[in-house]
């Protein structure tokens, strides 16, 4: 649905009049493209404290020419006579461990952050805060407040975010992170922490893929929920990056499955997930090659791996947990059915079809990714949606508590992504007044869209994102419920 208050914002007089109403004004976000697939500018390299070794040469294989600059923001290695333009910035905060290097961080960016671009990037690299040093830790928790106000003050189409370094974490391990929110693709996600190298699997399969552009050549992924809406980006996102994408969603939509599926050259499976054998029948339509290990449907229901670690036909290596519904409606008038219905779509199957899957080895070990769709519905609540909250922060608890027992035992890791307002049909049926509120109520002014949460999803499967396990990772432009 057309944003209109959006598109008046971003012409003369609707610039004039809500700078003197004090409404938002918001500008379209740049997101990715085929022919815009960077930012503009340079990457300006700043530290506060001890610099994280390695960290230099992961920058420098983002494709954003480099430049480092003192707490004045003199760029060393500027050109002579050349004004560059700052299109993000990224600080070094590992080495913050109280309040004294805090002030680094503050000399660092004060001068700078005036002159990064419309549409630019900040972000902030730090450490995890370690509970037997309460300096360290008090100084590193102090970066999650800096940067989530900071994301809200900054303006202008700009994003700040926080990456925070595990123990004994190389800087290498954050490269598919630091790649993804210091580009057009994370326009949409802005105040996060995200965690790198805890409860990563052994085998994290953090090598880079021979092609950042196409991440997952040789991957199948599977996608639930995915004949329209959000989970149709993210079918089309996964396969713009290489993936072979199995399309799955209830039958009654099998036109428009297929229509998908045959579009981007992926496989149609029309399946209530909710079926008791819907594992199984997962299984059974993954794609095989000749002569490779896969896995047997067998009687009554039950399958098993034929091999855990065969050449990978009829294996999964990416399941996107996406199906979801809503049946709203206030506790006190809500039938039971309403609630029974949203918790084992939105929670039940994904509970019961991941068991199932990693129990017969059909996940690839050691790069095998899942990714669940939570809410901010789950993380701060919304009237009518007692069901649904509660299935989505289900599904919070389900990731965290999941993420380190799968990449000990099955070298799979687990994350989720919690969208904010976008713009799907589902809330073009909102009512005008709460649509406008969803919509205002972030720090960019404005709803996201489905390749918003689409990106942030391939993101977390790629192979290289192997450090990043158990993270729940906001896409909703910072809004301001439940921050």
């Amino acid at each position: 649905m057309a944003d209109r208050y959006l598109r008046f914002a971003g012409t003369g007089p609707g610039r004039f009049l809500t700078r003197r109403l004090g409404l938002p004004q918001p500008a379209p976000l740049r997101r990715w493209s085929a022919e815009h697939p960077a930012l503009d500018g340079d990457l300006l390299w700043l530290t506060a404290g001890e610099p994280c070794p390695g960290l230099g040469d992961v920058l420098g294989r983002t494709g954003l020419p480099v430049r480092t600059a003192g707490a004045g923001g003199t760029g060393a290695a500027d050109a002579p006579g050349r004004t560059p333009r700052t299109g993000a910035v990224v600080v070094d905060a590992t080495g913050v461990s109280g309040t004294g290097t805090l002030h680094e961080l503050y000399g660092a960016l004060h001068p700078v952050v005036r002159g990064v671009a419309a549409g630019g990037r900040i972000v902030v690299v730090g450490s995890v805060p370690d509970p037997a040093d309460h300096h360290q830790a008090a100084a590193q928790q102090a970066l999650d407040g800096f940067v989530r106000s900071l994301g809200k003050e900054i303006g202008r189409e700009r994003t700040v975010n926080l990456v925070r370094l595990a123990p004994g974490t190389a800087a290498g391990a954050a490269e598919s992170t630091l790649r993804f929110l210091l580009s057009p693709r994370s326009a949409y996600v802005s105040g996060q922490p995200v965690t790198v190298g805890e409860f990563a699997p052994a085998a994290t399969g953090e090598l880079p893929p021979a092609d950042w552009a196409r991440p997952l050549d040789g991957r199948t992924a599977l996608v639930t929920g995915c004949a329209r809406g959000i989970g149709a980006s993210v079918a089309e996102t996964l396969a713009r990056d290489g993936a072979h994408v199995v399309c799955l969603d209830v039958p009654s939509a099998e036109e428009e499955l297929r229509a998908l599926a045959g579009r981007l050259g992926g496989t149609a499976l029309p399946l209530d997930i909710t079926a008791a054998d819907a594992a199984e029948r997962i299984a059974a339509a993954l794609p095989g090659e000749p002569g490779g290990g896969g896995v047997s449907v067998g009687p009554e229901g039950s399958f098993a791996s034929e091999s855990s670690e065969g050449s990978g036909a009829g294996r999964l290596d990416v399941l996107v947990h996406n199906a979801g519904i809503t049946r709203d409606r206030r506790l006190a008038n809500m039938a039971a059915d309403r609630w029974d219905q949203v918790l084992d779509v939105n929670l039940g199957s994904v509970l019961r079809v991941t068991d199932d899957l990693l129990r017969a080895g059909v996940l690839r070990r050691g790069t095998g990714r899942i990714v669940a769709t939570a809410s901010i519905a789950g993380i701060a609540g919304n009237t009518g949606q007692t069901n649904y909250a509660a299935s989505k922060a289900g599904i919070i608890g389900f990731t965290r508590s999941l993420a380190p027992r799968a990449a000990a035992e099955h070298g799979v890791t687990v994350n989720a992504v919690a969208p904010g307002f976008i713009e799907t049909r589902m809330t073009a049926a909102v009512p005008f007044f709460i649509r406008e509120a969803g919509r205002r109520m972030n720090s960019l002014g404005q709803g996201g869209l489905p390749v918003d949460v689409a990106e942030t999803t391939a993101w977390l499967a790629q192979p290289a994102s192997g450090a990043v396990n158990g993270q729940v990772v906001r896409v909703c432009g910072q809004s301001l419920l439940g921050a």
